[in-house]
């Protein structure tokens, strides 16, 4: 037991140790990028004229406004209207019914039922056929055997 809490306190007091290394390590990681930022600014003169030559180099040229007639042509431009199409289509006029969102919708589902439908009829129709084949060879075996007994 108490060899447990010798263990524990030397972890506690290593832990303490690693934190108080990386806390140092931020710090000068902070000033170095405090006197990196320092180095980084350029000094950039735009009202102020400087006598001397090095100075000058560092002087930004005085901006030229834009002028004032290619400004009011620019405003005047974006403000005409479009031209307005000659050709009115009618079914965008119209309005809508009140059931066109749902037809949409649906007309997948009306598409696959649709196919089935037809399926559906040819089938129908060849047992009809199938059973008019059968009645009409039973009636000509019929009217076989009438000639046969009439002979």
């Amino acid at each position: 037991m108490a060899d447990s809490v010798g263990r524990l306190e030397e972890e506690a007091l290593k832990r303490k140790e690693r934190l108080l290394q990386l806390r140092k390590k931020r710090a000068r990681e902070d000033v170095e990028a405090d006197v990196q930022e320092e180095k980084h600014r350029e000094l950039k003169l735009r009202n102020y004229t400087p006598q001397d030559e090095v100075l000058k180099v560092r002087q930004v040229p005085q901006a030229k406004p834009i002028s004032v007639e290619e400004k009011v042509k620019e405003q005047l431009e974006a403000a005409k209207p479009e031209p307005i199409i000659e050709e009115v289509d009618l079914t965008n006029l119209a309005p809508r019914k009140p059931d066109w969102d749902l037809k949409r919708d649906v007309a997948k589902k009306l598409e696959k039922l649709e196919k089935r439908t037809q399926r559906a009829i040819a089938e129908l129709i060849r047992e009809r056929l199938k059973g008019q084949e059968e009645q009409l060879a039973t009636a000509v075996e019929s009217a076989k055997q009438e000639d046969e007994d009439s002979d």
